[in-house]
């Protein structure tokens, strides 16, 4: 995958986190996608669509979920639930609308999120694309962006 296409989703995830939680994320090393398992237990999922296709994963933590709903809502859920689950979903959307801001080129389309939560759940990219793996720290917890999007091929269309 072309770093063209991974860098607006790394750029993009700062700047949400920055400014919808006023959190500070610290990028890890990228790496390739080696199993279908997001790296957390709740995923935010979004797909693409236009001159790319593929899907976009943001990956947290349960901790991490809720308290990114306990700063979107200004008070703690008790659990993991549906305002969880809205937060996750909006969260997604607001980082795959920024990077498609970023990749007009493409012409994308961004679909509706959806919100996958449970261990051990998989995720099923593409069979074109090789996923990239982009994990991240911060002081409300881990995130993961997983993103698999591929070029697709005029001629085909």
């Amino acid at each position: 995958m072309k770093a063209e296409l991974v860098n607006p989703f790394l750029g993009a995830t700062s700047s949400v986190f920055q400014t919808m939680l006023g959190c500070e994320l610290s990028r890890g090393e990228p790496s390739l996608k080696q199993s279908h398992s997001p790296e957390y237990e709740v995923s935010g999922l979004i797909g693409l669509t236009g001159k790319c296709q593929g899907m976009v994963v943001v990956s947290l933590g349960r901790d991490t979920a809720i308290k990114v709903a306990e700063t979107m809502l200004g008070e703690a859920p008790p659990e993991l639930n549906r305002d969880v689950i809205d937060a996750v979903g909006e969260v997604t959307n607001m980082i795959a609308g920024a990077a498609k801001a970023q990749l007009a080129q493409y012409q994308l389309s961004v679909g509706l999120p959806s919100v996958i939560c449970g261990k051990n759940h998989s995720i099923g990219f593409p069979s074109n694309s090789t996923p990239i793996s982009l994990p991240f720290e911060s002081s409300i917890g881990p995130v993961c962006v997983e993103v698999g999007i591929t070029e697709v091929d005029p001629a085909a269309v």
